[in-house]
């Protein structure tokens, strides 16, 4: 079998590097390796840099919209819904709210947009095993939807602290059990700033 390559890192083009650092840094808990005022480098983990952001001196950037082709998000995944809700509050307590919160069924996502107007998925994998995940979408209940319901996380975090079963918060059934909320694609397309 052949090596297989794995994604390395990800690169941003920015009018604004100083206020997109931070963001990142921020979400997710990244520090610079190396900035110079054109290019910033952060990293997260063992990898020298998951994320470069490019300022280019001279030349004017286009605003991204939610209508731009290109990347529609990157995403992180984190090792527990605990861990996951417990960033969210850090993140909610500094005024940084998600979108939209989504129960694929496969993963339980928070989309934020940063500054840019860039989408960053926060998620945890519901399952141990990526071959149970590809079952799932395989699966009546991804046939049906294969996007979910919106959920309101701090509902989740309160129900999780209430001793609420992990494997039920991870379901669609309890996210459907809640308030209704906007469909979540929806809120994924509006515009920046909205």
């Amino acid at each position: 079998m052949p090596a297989r390559p794995k994604l390395a890192h990800i690169v941003l083009m920015t009018a604004n590097l100083p206020t997109l650092r931070d963001w990142y840094v921020r979400v997710l808990g990244a520090h610079v390796v190396y900035e110079n005022g054109v290019l910033c480098f952060l990293t997260f983990d063992e990898e020298h840099h998951r994320l470069a952001l490019v300022s280019p001196p001279r030349a004017p950037l286009q605003a991204r919209t939610p209508f731009t082709i290109g990347m529609h998000h990157s995403a992180y995944t984190f090792p527990t819904l605990n861990d996951l809700l417990d960033h969210y509050t850090e993140l909610k307590s500094v005024g940084i709210e998600p979108l939209t919160p989504i129960q694929h069924g496969l993963t339980t996502s928070l989309y934020y947009r940063d500054p840019d107007g860039n989408l960053v998925e926060l998620q945890i994998d519901n399952f141990a095993h990526a071959q149970a995940a590809t079952d799932y979408m395989l699966g009546a209940e991804f046939a049906a939807d294969p996007v979910g319901p919106a959920f309101d996380p701090q509902r989740m975090v309160d129900a999780l602290r209430a001793g609420t079963p992990v494997a039920t918060l991870l379901s669609r059934a309890w996210a459907q059990s809640g308030p209704a909320l906007p469909n979540p694609m929806e809120r994924l397309s509006s515009p920046v700033g909205h």
